[in-house]
């Protein structure tokens, strides 16, 4: 806020200072909210009240911005461990997603499905939380469906978790995500068969 529109506040008898800076709060409010709902980083920076920073971030977020644009049709994500790939795509980015879109659907893939359960539950909470109502206030749990591996929004959306192998026949999905479809160990078997198998079941249900 500008000096001049301070110094104008200071004036203003008391009653009236309490109503505009009431005013003010609201507005502040009101465009954090927009700008968590249309950019990803913004919503990340909401929601993570320790996230820190990084170039790759940006980079990151401007990809799933395009994604959930429908501009980007498919994306690779190759970094070391603890680049926080997962906390982004298969954590914060559903919610978001479902929070924009929240009739549409989602399914997450996972080398066992422990672990894509696992994703789905921290997504469940977050969207049942207090912090995602602040920006998305008109989505909510589905309130007879909330299982972590496959729950709905109050909008009719769909969180559906599953690991390599299992069945998604049938299943529909407006974002697919397949986060780790191996163990580090099978990764660093050499083995080939370890990733045919994985490309033999993407091939064969999720694509």
């Amino acid at each position: 806020m500008s000096n001049q529109y301070l110094d104008k506040i200071q004036n203003l008898p008391d009653h009236e200072k309490k109503i505009f800076l009431g005013l003010l709060e609201e507005y502040e409010e009101s465009k954090n909210r927009k700008d968590c709902q249309e950019d990803f980083l913004c919503f990340v920076k909401q929601s993570w009240v320790a996230f820190i920073e990084g170039y790759h971030h940006t980079k990151m977020a401007d990809a799933f911005n395009r994604v959930s644009r429908g501009e980007l049709k498919r994306l690779i994500i190759n970094m070391p461990p603890r680049h926080t790939k997962s906390e982004f795509a298969s954590y914060l980015l559903p919610a978001w997603y479902l929070g924009k879109y929240p009739d549409r659907k989602i399914i997450q893939i996972a080398h066992t499905a422990e672990l894509a359960v696992g994703f789905g539950r921290k997504v469940r909470n977050l969207v049942g939380s207090e912090d995602f109502k602040k920006i998305f206030p008109q989505v909510a749990l589905q309130a007879d469906s909330k299982a972590a591996g496959r729950w709905n929004t109050n909008k009719g959306g769909e969180y559906f978790a599953i690991g390599v192998g299992g069945a998604v026949t049938g299943k529909g999905a407006d974002v697919l995500i397949i986060d780790d479809p191996h163990s580090e160990q099978e990764g660093q078997s050499g083995d080939p068969q370890v990733f045919d198998r994985v490309y033999e079941y993407y091939t064969s249900g999720p694509r």
